[in-house]
């Protein structure tokens, strides 16, 4: 279990199953984002993943719909209750008093894999055509990566 820092907001027993949100770029979706996001979905707590809109460049080589798509295969094929959505890039995420939902930190323990994924790492090993990056990225979305990046 990662540890949680509440940053606002009382914790709820989500009775009604209202979502969890992750805001992110997933650029791309790896096994770090995955294990964040499964402590919800452990928990019995659809997640809503919001992708940001952002023009593709080398840091950012998927665009958001290729990203959604990635996203949703794998939540599918583990029959996950997570929804995708894309956004419209963000300059920060605010909240004001606590109106009934949690705000929460998430850091992997220092001994998961997570920790240790980068995104960037895993551009860079494509980019050197290192396989590593296998690695780190579930195998249902290698080809989708290796044929958008090739």
């Amino acid at each position: 279990m990662w540890n949680k820092k509440n940053h606002g907001g009382d914790p709820t027993s989500n009775k009604d199953k209202k979502y969890a949100i992750f805001v992110g770029r997933y650029q791309p979706y790896h096994y770090g984002h995955i294990e964040l996001i499964k402590q919800k979905l452990d928990l019995g707590i659809p997640a809503l993943i919001m992708i940001r809109d952002i023009d593709p460049d080398e840091r950012n080589p998927f665009t958001a719909k290729e990203t959604a798509r990635m996203i949703r295969k794998y939540h599918k094929s583990k029959g996950d209750d997570v929804k995708v959505i894309i956004i419209s890039d963000i300059e920060s995420v605010n909240y004001g008093r606590g109106v009934g939902y949690e705000i929460n930190e998430y850091e992997p323990p220092s001994n998961s894999g997570a920790m240790f994924i980068s995104a960037s790492k895993i551009r860079d090993f494509i980019k050197n055509g290192n396989s590593s990056w296998k690695k780190m990225v579930d195998e249902s979305l290698h080809s989708d990566i290796e044929n958008h990046l090739s």
